[in-house]
């Protein structure tokens, strides 16, 4: 079967190497997305593994279209009972790009006609509609002519892990977490310090990488345990086998924050996450850290500067900049912002430069290579 893995840009190589990773067949990269053939053991699979897809849709139909009619026409003719009944809840995401609709919202008004006109025709009834917590829900995706009907296997998107208890003002995306350290090349043999942890989700992620344990684990649902035929045998199987793969890690991972506040807040979704033991947390002042090993690896997620004035945002990346050079030196650092601004003030020049979406907010994820001494003395 087809399936399409959605993602963050920037993340799509990333997810594409996991999905392999579980014997995904015919990975293809696409913008924001990764398509894969697999079978319903790896349905199941991906969604309570892989770290860097926030939903997977399993297609179920796709056709042309030249007008509202022929959507209609071609939504009548699929075979929805094979998929739920009509004692059933829905609702339809539209995703549209196309000539033939003005407003997104018709084209989803089509369709839901189209599947309820099925039932009635073959059953007489009809099932509902149910926005907030629907028992399925059906993607329509239409790019100019092409239309795709597809069914969310994960309904919750799959950043919500289950294992945040508490958050800050803007928490970092748990897929973008893991997808920075895995884009890192982190090799779980080196240290990993979060310095502006907030409310821990890079240390977290860390973990559950460092530790092999699914980022489902904490998850109550998944969309494709409503599905009518929802294998509940093989899902408790996958979930036994991948949870028996769960590891002990000696791994040094820290988090600190200049607030005792929100570090509370890290330490209530370390101890769900069950990394009590894996993560040390402490309250400091990042230009007063230093490096506990030469090799280790630092994660930057500052301030951005929504909420911050701009000289003092300018001052907090200068101080990032001499704190990364004076005490974490033989280190490599990753900051991500979407402040390019400021920056500027950071005064290093990154190895690699990565392209990433916070949210809407379109960031830069940069690699700092912090060098003993000058650049010249490490190549000698």
């Amino acid at each position: 079967m087809r399936f399409v893995a959605k993602t963050l840009y920037g993340l799509e190589k990333v997810l594409s190497e996991e999905l392999i990773s579980l014997g995904a067949l015919e990975v293809q990269t696409g913008n924001r997305a990764v398509f894969f053939k697999g079978d319903m053991n790896l349905l199941y699979r991906a969604n309570y593994c892989v770290r860097t897809a926030l939903s997977i849709l399993m297609p179920i139909a796709e056709f042309r279209i030249r007008s509202k009619d022929d959507l209609y026409n071609e939504g009548l003719k699929i075979e929805w009972d094979r998929f739920m009944d009509p004692d059933d809840t829905f609702s339809i995401v539209p995703v549209i790009n196309s000539p033939h609709f003005g407003h997104t919202g018709y084209a989803g008004l089509i369709l839901k006609d189209a599947l309820a006109d099925s039932f009635r025709n073959k059953t007489g009834r009809r099932p509902s509609v149910d926005s907030g917590d629907p028992r399925i829900l059906i993607n329509l995706h239409i790019s100019n002519d092409l239309a795709t009907i597809s069914l969310d296997s994960s309904v919750v998107p799959l950043f919500k892990r289950g294992y945040r208890q508490e958050q800050t003002v803007a928490p970092l995306n748990e897929v973008l977490a893991a997808g920075i350290v895995l884009l890192s090349g982190w090799n779980m043999s080196a240290s990993l310090t979060d310095p502006m942890c907030g409310s821990g989700t890079i240390p977290i992620e860390a973990g559950l990488i460092a530790c092999n344990i699914p980022p489902g684990k904490f998850r109550q649902f998944f969309g494709f345990q409503r599905w009518k035929d929802f294998d509940e045998d093989l899902f408790e199987k996958i979930k036994h086998d991948c949870n028996s793969q769960i590891v002990l890690s000696s791994v040094k991972i820290f988090g600190s924050d200049i607030s005792e506040q929100t570090l509370q807040h890290a330490r209530a979704n370390v101890a769900k996450a069950e990394l009590s033991d894996a993560i040390s947390l402490e309250v400091s002042d990042f230009k007063n850290l230093k490096s506990v090993d030469d090799n280790g690896f630092v994660f930057l997620n500052p301030p951005y500067g929504q909420r911050i004035q701009p000289e003092e945002i300018d001052l907090l990346y200068s101080m990032i900049g001499t704190t990364l050079k004076h005490n974490f030196a033989g280190t490599t650092a990753w900051l991500i912002t979407s402040n390019k601004e400021s920056l500027k003030h950071v005064g290093l020049k990154p190895k690699e430069k990565h392209t990433l979406f916070n949210g809407a907010l379109e960031c830069v994820l940069l690699k700092y290579e912090m060098y003993q001494g000058t650049k010249k003395q490490e190549k000698t």
